[in-house]
Formats: structure tokens, C-alpha cells, sequence
């Protein structure tokens, strides 16, 4: 296996307000094609762009909660573009010398560049939305392109335990600002 992680950029220009459905919808399609664990499929429509998704709680309600925290940073400032960052990771074991542990090691990360912009005109929204929209397929070709490349194969490390949703740790991070946000509780 490559010992350098592939780090994949999706990079997107959203309208102010289809922001949280259009960052839920590619969070779901990284995590439909990253998640090799069981999973109920679901879809979502986005300007008319299906977008597979994973229909589980705990993933749904941790996509939301990172989203909200993006939403959050940047609307509490002046700065109106932010990255959405997930990450693959394996657990290995970790010798020290006086005991046994366990690491994570990333094998993937996803980078969201995302910039907020709010259209003035409705002309301009519905042009906006029309560009938006072959940016968001563009975004789906990304993931699917990757995923299904050799070089995305081969970074997927060996399966070893299959229960839950994942059998890999993975972590969403955002910053907005360069600034680590958090989501409330």
C-alpha cells in the first residue's frame, strides 16, 4: 500500500441558501462510497442532482451537526468560505514500552472547499444554481472517478471487522477562517 494518503479536493460555490442541503448531500456521497460496513442506501435531490446517501442515525445526525457548524462559523463572520475535511483512517497496533496500544493511521482524506455567495437578482440566482448544479455533478464524477480508480482501491486498507456502519474510524472536521468550528451540543 502507498504510504501517502490520497488527499481528494472537491471545491464548490454555493448559494446561500441551498448551502446546508448541497454539503449534506456530498458529506453523504463521500461516506456512501467510503463506509464499507452494512448500510441502508438512500437518495437525495439537489437542483435535480441525485446524490446517494446512507439512511442511519448516528451518521445523519453527525453529517447535520457539522453542516449546522458550518453554517454557524459562517454566519458569524465576515469571512464566507470554510473547508469540510473527512478523514479514513485504520486502527494498527501501537508497541511502546511498557504497554500496547492502538493507533489511527489516516489512509484518505476529503477536502470540501466550499465559499458561501448570495445572489442579488432571481437572474442571477437561477444562473448561479445552473452552475451550481454541474459543480455538484462534477463533485459526484470526483467521487466516483476516485473511488473506483485504482489508486482509490488500493488506499483502502484490509477489512478486518465488518460490524456497524464503518469498519475504518472516520472524523469530519470544519474550519471556517482557518479557524477550527465545532458543532453545538
Amino acid at each position: 500500500m502507498d504510504n501517502a494518503q490520497p488527499i481528494i479536493t472537491i471545491d464548490l460555490v454555493l448559494d446561500r441558501l441551498l448551502t446546508k442541503d448541497v454539503l449534506k448531500a456530498v458529506l453523504h456521497a463521500i461516506l456512501f462510497h467510503r463506509l464499507f460496513g452494512t448500510i441502508k442506501p438512500q437518495t437525495m435531490e439537489v437542483l435535480d442532482v441525485t446524490m446517494p446517501g446512507i439512511r442511519d442515525a448516528q451518521t445523519e445526525q453527525l453529517v447535520e451537526d457539522k453542516v449546522d457548524a458550518f453554517w454557524k462559523g459562517i454566519e458569524s463572520g465576515a469571512n464566507k468560505s470554510g473547508k469540510i475535511t473527512v478523514t479514513f483512517a485504520e486502527r494498527r497496533p501501537k508497541k511502546t514500552w511498557f504497554s500496547m496500544g492502538e493507533e489511527e493511521i489516516p489512509w484518505e482524506k476529503w477536502v470540501i472547499n466550499a465559499e458561501v455567495r448570495q445572489p442579488t437578482t432571481e437572474r442571477e440566482r437561477q444562473t448561479f444554481n445552473s452552475t451550481l448544479s454541474s459543480s455538484l455533478s462534477a463533485a459526484l464524477r470526483t467521487i466516483l472517478a476516485h473511488t473506483a480508480s485504482t489508486r482509490g482501491r488500493a488506499a483502502v486498507p484490509l477489512i478486518t471487522n465488518s460490524s456497524g456502519v464503518s469498519p475504518f474510524p472516520f472524523t469530519i472536521a470544519v474550519r471556517v477562517a482557518g479557524a477550527s468550528v465545532e458543532a453545538q451540543a
